[in-house]
C-alpha cells in the first residue's frame, strides 16, 4: 500500500473525486474517504481532514491503528485528536512503549497514567 503522492495524482478515480469534492459535492467526500482508505492513501486521508472531514480523520486513525503507526497517531494527537490519543495509548500499552506512555500522562492524560503505572509496576 503504498502512499506516494503521484500513486494518488495519477489516478484517474482518484482525482475525478477529488475535483467533486473540492466543488463542495459531499458525496464525493464521502467516496474519496472510502476509496481513500481502501486503497491507504495517507496523503489524500490526511489532506481531507485538515480540511475539516471528520470521516477521513477517523479514517486515519484506523489505519495508523493497524499499521502500528506510533508517529501518524502522535501526529493527530498532538493536534487534539481525542480518538488518536485513544488509539496511541492503546498501542503503545499493547508494545509497552513506556515512552508514549510517560509523554502522555505528562500532559495530562489520565488513561496514560493509569496505563503507565500498570506497565511498570511489576
Amino acid at each position: 500500500m503504498s502512499d506516494a503522492p503521484t500513486a494518488a495524482s495519477d489516478d484517474p478515480e482518484v482525482s475525478e473525486l477529488r475535483a467533486r469534492a473540492e466543488g463542495g459535492d459531499r458525496d464525493a467526500v464521502d467516496e474519496l474517504v472510502e476509496l481513500a482508505g481502501e486503497r491507504g492513501l495517507l496523503g489524500e486521508l490526511r489532506r481531507l481532514a485538515a480540511s475539516g472531514s471528520s470521516d477521513a480523520a477517523d479514517q486515519l486513525v484506523e489505519l495508523a491503528g493497524e499499521r502500528g503507526d506510533f508517529d501518524e497517531l502522535q501526529r493527530m494527537s498532538d493536534g487534539g485528536n481525542a480518538t488518536a490519543t485513544d488509539e496511541l495509548i492503546q498501542l503503545a500499552t499493547e508494545h509497552e512503549r513506556v515512552d508514549v506512555l510517560r509523554r502522555l500522562a505528562a500532559r495530562g492524560d489520565v488513561t496514560a497514567a493509569e496505563q503507565l503505572d500498570e506497565l511498570t509496576a511489576g
